[in-house]
């Protein structure tokens, strides 16, 4: 489906974050909301992916838009299915992160708790894919002030792909829906489309 959307979301977060709420409000104002996908994943990777992999049957070949952990998945898919991606933030071998944080576990917008094992570091390790190669499929948006992820980790993995990296701004990705014409026109839908709303208001 031409213009369709997956958006997948980040560790500890949910589709009620800003940025998916934004891109939720955008696409209903475009009348496109059965091209848009932002499933509630589950905090075990294998899970996730099998929800994820549900999405893409459902959307044909979406692009993938992942935030944080997010933009981990949506690379391993992109390269799974020689789909298009836009990362924001994205992290870069998180089951190496992850080690010093095994234990409870608390969703920053559900309140829902769970255990981060051994077996999600590992599930995480599995994914794993080499660097991607292809600035025509691959577009990675990072902001220099991200407090929870090195900018700098993203910068070196995805360097033959398309980098927009901007000063300042924070790990949520500041400035987020001005930036969402060049997401949807990466997805394929036509400016004419969108050129009537005012992003700066969302």
């Amino acid at each position: 489906m031409s213009g369709s959307i997956l958006y997948i979301h980040g560790f500890n977060s949910a589709p009620s974050s800003k940025k998916a709420t934004q891109l939720m409000q955008v696409m209903e104002r475009l009348g496109l909301s059965d091209q848009l996908r932002v499933p509630a994943l589950h905090h075990h990777p294998r899970e996730a992916i099998g929800q994820l992999e549900q999405a893409i049957s459902e959307l044909g070949r979406p692009l993938l838009v992942g935030s944080s952990l997010g933009g981990y998945y949506a690379t391993h898919l992109a390269e799974r299915h020689g789909l298009k991606a836009l990362l924001i933030n994205p992290a870069v071998s998180p089951h190496r992160m992850f080690d010093g944080h095994l234990g409870t576990q608390k969703n920053l917008y559900t309140d829902e708790t769970w255990e981060l094992t051994h077996d999600h570091v590992t599930a995480l390790a599995e994914l794993e894919v080499p660097a991607p190669q292809d600035p025509q499929r691959y577009q990675v948006w990072l902001q220099t002030g991200d407090e929870t992820l090195d900018y700098r980790l993203a910068q070196q993995y995805y360097r033959a792909c398309a980098l927009r990296i901007q000063a300042g701004g924070d790990h949520s990705f500041q400035g987020f829906a001005a930036q969402l014409p060049a997401m949807l026109s990466f997805a394929g839908i036509g400016a004419d489309a969108y050129q009537a709303i005012d992003f700066t208001a969302l």
